[in-house]
Formats: structure tokens, sequence, C-alpha cells
């Protein structure tokens, strides 16, 4: 298994947030499916004033890259990005036209190591 943190944020307007949010209470299940379909096993996403961060757990063989291609071919996923742009706007550093942008792990703390010490 894979896992993945992004980043993105939205526009700073509390009316378009929260239309945001009530837009992610009922995605599509052809969108859903599209994300599973991907090899993507379990996605969260989290929200702090116009800053977003989402958790993502895929299969072992998950490629953002083939992922991409499947969303530019499938019409109602580019309707879904199309409709979310407008309340979305390019995290500082990311590549033009990017959205979500994939950030780095610095540390993690696993609780099945043990010091002794």
């Amino acid at each position: 298994m894979k896992r993945y943190a992004l980043a993105l944020d939205l526009q700073d307007d509390e009316q378009l947030i929260a239309e945001y949010e009530r837009l992610h209470r009922n995605v599509a299940p052809e969108i859903q499916q599209s994300i599973k379909d991907s090899g993507i096993t379990r996605m969260d996403i989290y929200r702090f004033a116009d800053r977003m961060f989402m958790m993502i757990e895929a299969d072992d063989d998950f490629s953002f890259v083939e992922k991409a291609a499947a969303d530019a071919k499938n019409p109602l996923v580019q309707a879904w990005e199309e409709l979310t742009w407008k309340y979305q706007k390019a995290i500082p550093g990311s590549k033009p036209e990017e959205k979500w942008v994939v950030m780095n792990k610095i540390f993690e703390l696993s609780s099945t190591e043990r010091n002794d010490g």
C-alpha cells in the first residue's frame, strides 16, 4: 500500500468554501468510482480555513500519471474538475494548472518502534 498527502488552497471566501463543502457531501457515484478504479482505496480530505489537506491510500501499482490519463478521458471527471476549480486556487509553489500538490513526508512516528533506552 502507498500513502500520499496532498495540499490545495480554496478561494478565501466563506460562501464559496461552504458551497465546496456541500459539493463534497454528495460526490457523484461515477466520480467516486473513477477514484476507486485508479487504485485509491481510501481518501480523506480535511480543511483549515482555506487550506485543504488530502490523505490517500492506494494500491502498490497506483500511478498519478495513469490516473491523470484516465481522468482526461472521462467527461464526468472533467466536468467535476471544471466545477470545483471555481472554488480552488493554486497553492503557492505549484506548477501552472496544478491543483492538488503532493507533499513530502518529513517525519513519521511509528507505534511499533520501541525505545528501551
